[in-house]
């Protein structure tokens, strides 16, 4: 974790993003009290396409569609 002044982190902001996208905790304080993280935003998730995981389902146990003891009546 390192703790930078406001000052310090502003005349710095691309060195502490970069630190910060390689995982590094990297925290804005003002007068030694922390007021701020500076954590990387989660890449954009794709939409689902159907069939995309086709081929990906290496084994499948051979009682997979067994109906399990003492569930019989909730068929």
């Amino acid at each position: 974790m390192s703790q930078y002044d406001i000052a310090e982190a502003k005349a710095q902001l691309s060195e502490l993003t970069r630190r910060a996208l390689a995982g590094e905790e990297v925290i804005i304080a003002r007068d030694n009290t922390p007021l701020v993280r500076l954590i990387p935003l989660q890449a954009p998730r794709r939409p689902r396409q159907p069939g995309s995981g086709k081929g990906q389902l290496l084994w499948m146990a051979p009682d997979f569609d067994a109906i399990p003891d003492g569930f019989e009546d909730y068929v």
